[in-house]
């Protein structure tokens, strides 16, 4: 096999780029929930507040240019909650998980005090022998 065909061949199959593909997957999934979440059930209730069922028709023209400001309305709201189920649902869980963990970490690498106090003792004691 050609040196570059394996080079190639190594690349494709490196764990780093199969979990970032994993990883992009998941992310247009998750993002096809949240905004079915959004168009399903959030925007509803913002259009049963307001009073208009869809925003994506609301536009304004200024000299024959037509500006859909309902349609970046609905983005807007679609990206908040990503946002906020992205930052919910997995930032801060995962932040709680290493927070507790690197604790516990935390615990197990610290001396306990009466191990502190026996390392204190013996240096003492050895800075009296010189």
């Amino acid at each position: 096999m050609p040196p570059v065909l394996k080079e190639f061949r190594d690349f494709l199959l490196r764990g780093n780029l199969i979990e970032l593909a994993v990883a992009f997957v998941m992310g247009l999934a998750f993002a096809a929930v949240v905004n079915s979440l959004v168009a399903n059930l959030v925007m509803p209730i913002i259009a049963a507040i307001v009073g208009k069922p869809d925003f994506r028709d609301l536009t304004f023209t200024i000299h024959h240019s037509l500006f859909r400001y309902g349609a970046f309305f609905t983005d807007v709201i679609q990206f908040v909650s990503i946002a906020a189920a992205v930052f919910f649902v997995v930032v801060k869980p995962v932040q709680a998980m290493l927070a507790r963990r690197s604790g516990r970490d935390a615990e197990e690498t610290a001396p306990s005090d009466e191990e502190r106090r026996h390392q204190e003792l013996l240096a003492a004691l050895r800075g009296r022998g010189n």
